[in-house]
């Protein structure tokens, strides 16, 4: 773990080292992306059950086999215990509630020189949703990625998960039946996104592809972006804290490695004023490894990537903040939004000493897909218009011709477009 102190001498270049910090931990797979592509453009469902097969230790039968049954999914839901039930329920309920909350309205301009101008908001068509189901099942990504699709009017929301040795997860399946998805398949890895982004037999395209995933996926998903949409490439979690010595020490502590638990190249940032209150902190956060079930991957990324950052007041930890533009972004001070008002650059914030970012992964409401990588500089979280499109309309009459055509002409002769300038002309009077 550094500690960095804005004070000390070597502050700016020691800053400048933990910004450029390469946190990436896998190896170059663009090859064998390319190749599992390549396989499931040219065999389609014959590449998936070989592929299945190699990758996820078992044999389906046919291509019908890596459908999800709806009596696999009515029985997933019965075997989950009410109470998980009622807060998969309150979840769901909170995130459709604020991205519905976010729908754009249609724009229309009054006619003006006899021109109408506007803008149309739709939904895409068909959208993939990638569910890991590696070493961990995720039924809250589940919700937070397709409630916005449906909240959009997404008409087909097909999920893929991969289940090794044919298992699948059932409160992954009782998430997605809660979120409105019909239609899921037992494939992942590379040839999952090759299928939602070109096609097989059994597997109809779709426009947009979203969802985390390994090393292979998030390749896959790089190399057919442009054929199709997608979210994002997303990199390892990260949190900054910034907090005041008013709180509990084993609260920061926790809510530090609640990132660092995610997987080795995690970062937890700790920036603080009080040196006293640092320390204490660096020391709960060894106690709290000790009764973690994950801490061989939360101490290695703590040890490797975690950080305090000593300032002089808070004017500092917001520009220091606003350089690091992080995923997650907690503030206990004691004015949490004043500090707000001054960043720029974060993913997704969480004020106050009540707030931890673990409630922002789960049921507070916000999307938790976030810009990873100092990308919040330019990026924003996962919402309702990551499924919607914009269409501008032009409406001209006669005289709105005639008000600015004349303009459109000269300057498609000032560009050497003589056809352009002539399609107007030709109406003018």
């Amino acid at each position: 773990m550094k500690t960095l102190d804005t004070r000390a001498a070597g502050f700016a270049a020691a800053f400048d080292a933990l910004l450029n910090e390469a946190r990436e931990t896998t190896a170059k797979v663009d090859a064998a992306v390319s190749a599992i592509i390549a396989d499931v453009r040219a065999r389609g469902d014959a590449a998936l059950l070989e592929l299945t097969a190699r990758h996820d230790g078992w044999t389906p039968a046919a291509a019908g086999a890596l459908r999800v049954t709806e009596a696999e999914m009515d029985a997933a839901v019965a075997a989950i215990p009410a109470e998980l039930m009622a807060a998969l329920d309150l979840a769901a309920r909170r995130i459709e509630a604020f991205h519905r909350a976010q729908l754009p309205r249609d724009l229309g301009l009054p006619p003006e020189d006899g021109v109408a101008l506007g803008m149309r908001w739709t939904p895409l068509d068909a959208v993939g949703l990638y569910v890991p189901g590696g070493k961990a099942a995720y039924p809250s990504s589940v919700l937070m990625n397709a409630l916005p699709a449906r909240v959009a009017g997404v008409a087909r929301i097909a999920m893929v998960v991969p289940t090794p040795r044919g298992e699948t997860n059932a409160l992954v399946l009782a998430a997605a039946r809660r979120a409105g998805v019909a239609e899921v398949w037992r494939v992942g890895g590379a040839q999952a996104v090759a299928a939602l982004a070109f096609g097989t037999a059994s597997i109809a395209p779709v426009d947009r592809i979203v969802g985390p995933g390994n090393a292979y996926v998030a390749e896959a998903k790089r190399q057919v972006f442009g054929h199709v949409g997608i979210d994002s490439i997303a990199g390892p979690s990260e949190v900054v804290v910034i907090a005041d010595a008013a709180n509990d020490p084993a609260h920061v502590a926790m809510d530090l490695l609640a990132q660092a638990e995610h997987d080795e190249a995690a970062q937890s940032i700790l920036i603080t004023t009080n040196a006293a209150f640092a320390k204490a902190v660096a020391q709960a956060v060894e106690r709290a490894l000790e009764t973690l079930p994950r801490r061989a991957i939360a101490g290695e990324s703590w040890r490797r990537h975690g950080a305090t950052i000593l300032v002089r007041d808070w004017a500092e930890a917001a520009e220091l903040t606003n350089r690091l533009a992080p995923e997650h972004l907690q503030l206990m001070v004691r004015d949490p939004r004043a500090l707000f008002a001054r960043i720029r650059h974060a993913g997704a914030a969480f004020l106050g000493r009540h707030c931890p970012e673990a409630l922002g992964d789960y049921v507070a409401g916000p999307n938790h897909v976030l810009p990873t990588g100092r990308t919040s500089r330019f990026a924003s979280g996962l919402s309702v218009f990551d499924f919607l499109k914009r269409t501008t309309w032009v409406e001209a009459d006669a005289a709105g011709l005639a008000a600015i055509g004349p303009a459109a002409v000269r300057l498609a002769e000032a560009e050497g477009l003589q056809a352009h300038g002539m399609s107007v002309a030709l109406r003018l009077p």
